[in-house]
């Protein structure tokens, strides 16, 4: 687990980035993490996640942000970590060992950096800390006052460390590097004086004069626009140094292979044998020379034409051919260059055009030039069909010329083509051709071309973009040999293969935000035409999920068609059935991109995503996925891993997977016809899993509902270890069961549809207050939808209890009242004595104690003729509670005494919770103030313990009527807050 500030706030766990949600919860997130291992008061919070006057209900909102963050925290097994969110009085803290945050593991890199003697282990360091950014600090969060000051301190400390790494490259003589690290900072804060002057220096003491002043006049200008200021001491002491031709303190040291020394001579091997022994002069063919990223000549690669004569003499040397070998007595032998392949000067571009209305990406591009600030860098772009991995990488490429001063090429691999990849041989005898190979020289083996390939890069600050890669291997071979170069690889699949073996760097690509979706179409359709339907401009952004591809294809459909509405267009796309008809134009689109994607695929991981495709929920685990196609959560994994490196569906935490609008619609037309058995899969799984979740978390009470006749067991059942696991899926998977009802309901699958919801009663009951009864309603149309007097009954009673809870008795009445009669039309005796306790709980609160006393007994009675004891508990604990109101204590504690001998006390938590506050309250009531107190304590300790906190704010009310203990108040505080927290 890694939580993360150097760039969009985040919590990177084994299996990906947690959902954190709204910019509001992220900027929560950064506030603690800011002050990890600190009490952060609400005041500091609110002023972090507001700039002005904060709303009325601020608290309540932070509260809610911290209980979404604690779960997900849970979620993802934090405390195996050392990772708690806990509350202390009025504040949060979020505990964790610092090493788990980025921001301060960067720190103590730099502190470690600086303690080093060596240069060279200080850039090994430097540059550890630097690869830390992902991106500018705090993104993601909303932008108060406290994260700004904090991001803005957090930027001040990454640029001091880029200019530090600057210094040490300086101190090893590798100016070139100290410029490259530099430039890129510059171009991003021009008016940054220091970064100006390190920059011009470094250009300097590389050999690249002309560069220094040309940045130097560049930024005196800006300053003086901008600003209206002349440059600063630190700027103008660098321009001096640069007029007077001042060596300074690291110029002594060569800057880099090919650097010149102050006559602008190469350096040459040193004499052997004799007094007066100093650098041979290299002077060299014009044809051994090739330009440098000013303009001048820089050694290189000797080269000599076939028609050349050969070697003469007894031995070689670096003057011209004609020289006298002997005079000058043996030299080392110098690497032997590749001969007669590389005739001159071969500066080369094989970029395409730069994208045409690119928008954001700023923390990717950002990401991508870090990335290619290491040594031999390869830089590995990944997304999903249409994300604009191309785009990126044509954009970052474009913007960086001056980095690149010997070439950049470009070779589509077509790894997800129609046309088929093309021949590793032809990619690379393209690329030996743009560097001045001859073409009768070209290697004919793949093997001996990379060998040339690399070997005359070796020597090079190139940049090799290799799009659409399918496989690690095809890469491998095309990767350039000099560590001053940069390949950038783009491709669908993860290419895990080329991060294991070649320590590529992976930048991966999501959808675009809405307001960038915007800004893209505004960049074709221009901005008149965005600005008058902003709202429907959103809304097409949003319908074509974030994705560039679909962005672009609508934004083409428009644009040739001036007549239409953006509102128009959005309506139509509305439609699901349509939507991706829309999302293609002529041989380009959503579905094309898809389909070329999915024919890559295996048979089996083909099958399991047109399943997927009729998944009525939003997230998937690998039972659900083997439900939806027929198979066991074994092959569903392996199926669901394949697709994920395919960047068709994303795990968005352990065994927790989701899928993009346009692919689930793409995924669905695979397989239309197997959309009924699909989704009867998967109804039947989530059947199957919720009442195995309801047997956990309350174990000995009788199913709530026979299962229907035609229902398909699926081949594995998810086994929930004890109560919390139980609840923490019931809870986690509530929105999807409420889908899967709405869809089971629509496909009229109506016995399914009522169950789904009706199984979620051990939640209902825990969290009863939690707008349960909108649900219920759909339930109780299915069963009405049936005439079934007996699902009507059992969901009656549900629903009027929660009715009840919620204040609403005279609607809970209403329906109760038929709930009897209904489940005896049934034959159901236990529904009935089930009804007759809800009714008798409303009937009570209406004041009609008597009936509800009547009616409580009945059902006890007839719990009792069905040897049911989970049942007569729950008759026996509403009885004494209407016992105790009725002030009949004495009968309360006989009905609470043979309620708890029922059952084990383990079991039902909640019940016996509810039971021994009811003691202790009749206690009370009898003079027993002592010992009523004592088993209100011990109610309230197991609720506590247990997490129920309704029943532990229950008990902890009775305390505070009797006593005034401050421990009391304080717990009974805490449950309220928990309550509020998770509510």
């Amino acid at each position: 687990m890694e939580f993360r500030l150097l760039g969009t706030v985040s919590v990177d766990t084994f299996t990906g980035p947690l959902p954190l949600g709204p910019a509001k919860r992220r900027s929560l997130l950064a506030a603690l993490l800011l002050s990890a291992n600190t009490p952060v008061s609400i005041a500091r919070l609110t002023d972090s996640l507001w700039d002005d006057t904060p709303p009325l209900h601020a608290r309540s909102v932070i509260q809610g942000h911290v209980s979404r963050l604690r779960a997900l925290l849970v979620g993802a097994d934090a405390e195996a970590y050392g990772v708690e969110l806990v509350t202390l009085g009025d504040a949060y803290v979020l505990r964790l060992p610092e090493t788990l945050l980025d921001s301060q593991r960067f720190e103590e890199l730099l502190t470690l950096a600086r303690g080093q003697r060596s240069a060279a282990d200080m850039v090994l360091m430097l540059k550890e800390a630097l690869s830390l950014w992902q991106g500018p600090a705090l993104s993601g969060a909303f932008a108060g006052r406290p994260l700004q000051a904090a991001a803005h301190s957090l930027e001040e400390s990454r640029l001091a460390t880029v200019e530090q790494l600057a210094h040490a490259y300086a101190a090893l003589g590798e100016h070139n590097r100290a410029a490259a690290v530099l430039r890129a900072e510059a171009v991003a804060h021009p008016m940054r004086e220091s970064l100006a002057a390190a920059l011009m220096t470094a250009l300097y003491r590389a050999g690249r004069q002309s560069e220094a002043l040309d940045w130097f006049h560049r930024t005196r200008r800006l300053l003086a626009d901008e600003l209206g200021i002349d440059p600063g001491h630190e700027l103008a002491d660098a321009y001096a140094l640069i007029l007077r031709g001042d060596p300074g303190p690291d110029a002594g040291r060569e800057g880099g292979r090919n650097a010149p020394d102050r006559q602008g001579t190469a350096r040459g091997p040193v004499r052997a044998g004799g007094s007066g022994a100093g650098p041979m002069p290299a002077a060299r063919p014009a044809a051994d020379r090739r330009t440098g990223p000013d303009g001048g000549a820089t050694a290189g690669p000797a080269a000599r034409s076939d028609e050349s004569p050969g070697a003469t003499g007894g031995g070689t040397n670096g003057g011209t051919g004609g020289g006298t070998g002997g005079a000058l007595g043996p030299v080392p032998p110098r690497p032997l260059p590749v001969p007669s392949l590389v005739g001159g000067p071969h500066p080369t571009d094989l970029l395409p055009r730069a994208p045409r209305g690119f928008q954001g990406r700023t923390a990717e591009l950002a990401a991508l030039t870090r990335a290619a600030a290491g040594e031999a860098p390869v830089c590995l772009v990944t997304g999903p069909a249409g994300v604009g991995k191309t785009a990126l990488a044509l954009q970052w490429a474009h913007r960086n010329p001056a980095a690149f001063p010997d070439g950049r090429l470009f070779a589509d691999l077509r790894g997800f083509s129609d046309t088929g990849e093309p021949a590793l041989i032809e990619v690379l005898r393209e690329f030996l051709l743009a560097l001045g190979v001859a073409p009768r020289r070209v290697p004919e083996s793949v093997a001996a071309a990379a060998a040339l390939f690399r070997s005359l890069t070796d020597r090079r600050r190139l940049l090799v973009v290799l799009d659409n890669a399918r496989h690690s291997a095809t890469v491998r071979p095309l990767l350039p040999g000099g560590t001053d170069c940069v390949t950038l690889v783009t491709s669908r699949h993860r290419l895990e293969g080329l991060i294991a073996s070649d320590a590529a760097r992976p930048v991966p690509l999501d959808v675009l935000e809405p307001p960038d979706g915007t800004a893209l179409l505004a960049g074709v359709l221009g901005e008149d035409r965005v600005l008058a339907e902003p709202v429907a401009a959103r809304r097409l952004a949003e319908l074509c999920g974030g994705l560039p591809l679909a962005l672009r294809v609508t934004a083409a459909r428009l644009a040739g068609r001036p007549s239409w509405t953006l509102a128009g267009l959005a309506d139509e796309l509305a439609d699901e059935r349509s939507r991706l008809t829309f999302l293609d134009v002529d041989d380009t689109g959503v579905s094309a991109a898809l389909r070329l994607t999915v024919q890559q695929l295996p048979q089996d991981a083909v099958h399991q995503l047109a399943r997927l495709g009729h998944h009525p929920g939003s997230h998937f685990d690998p039972y659900t996925a083997a439900a939806l196609a027929g198979t066991d959560p074994v092959v569903a994994t392996a199926a669901l891993e394949r697709l994920a490196a395919a960047h068709l569906v994303t795990e968005t935490a352990p065994g927790r997977w989701v899928l993009h609008d346009l692919i689930r619609l793409y995924a669905r037309g695979m397989d239309p016809e197997g959309g009924s058995e699909a989704l009867i899969g998967v109804l039947d799984h989530y059947i199957a899993t919720a009442l195995a979740a309801a047997d956990t978390a309350e174990p000995g009470g009788e199913p709530c509902f026979v299962l229907p006749e035609d229902y398909h067991r699926p081949v594995a059942v998810r086994d929930f270890v004890d109560r919390a696991a139980a609840m923490n899926w019931l809870a986690a998977e509530r929105d999807d069961l409420a889908l899967a009802a709405v869809a089971a309901r629509a496909a009229g699958f109506h016995d399914r549809a009522w169950r789904i919801i009706l199984l979620q009663w051990p939640q209902v009951v825990w969290r009863v207050r939690d707008s349960w009864s909108p649900l219920l309603e759909l339930a109780l149309d299915s069963a009405r939808a049936h005439h079934d007097a007996y699902a009507e009954s059992r969901v009656l009673n549900l629903l009027g209890w929660v009715l009840t809870e919620e204040g609403r008795t005279a609607e809970a009445v209403a329906l109760l009242e038929r709930s009897p009669l209904l489940a005896r039309q049934a034959g159901d005796r236990l529904g009935e004595a089930t009804a007759l306790i809800n009714l008798a709980v409303v009937q009570a609160e209406q004041g009609e104690l008597d009936t509800a006393l009547e009616g409580c007994g009945q059902a006890v009675e007839l719990a009792r003729e069905e040897g049911d004891a989970h049942t007569e508990m729950l008759a026996l604990q509403h009885l004494a509670r209407m016992q105790l109101t009725a002030n009949r204590p004495h009968e309360a504690l006989d009905s609470v005494r043979t309620a708890l001998d029922l059952g084990p006390e383990h079991e039902e938590i909640a019940r016996r919770v509810l039971l021994l506050t009811t003691s202790g309250e009749a206690r009370l009531a009898l003079g027993e103030e002592g010992q009523g107190i004592r088993v209100l304590d011990l109610a309230a300790g197991e609720a506590e313990h247990s997490g129920y906190d309704e029943g532990a704010v229950r008990a902890l009310q009775a305390l505070l009527r009797v006593t005034a203990e401050p421990e009391y108040r304080k717990r009974y505080e805490q449950a309220v807050r928990r309550l509020t927290d998770d509510g």
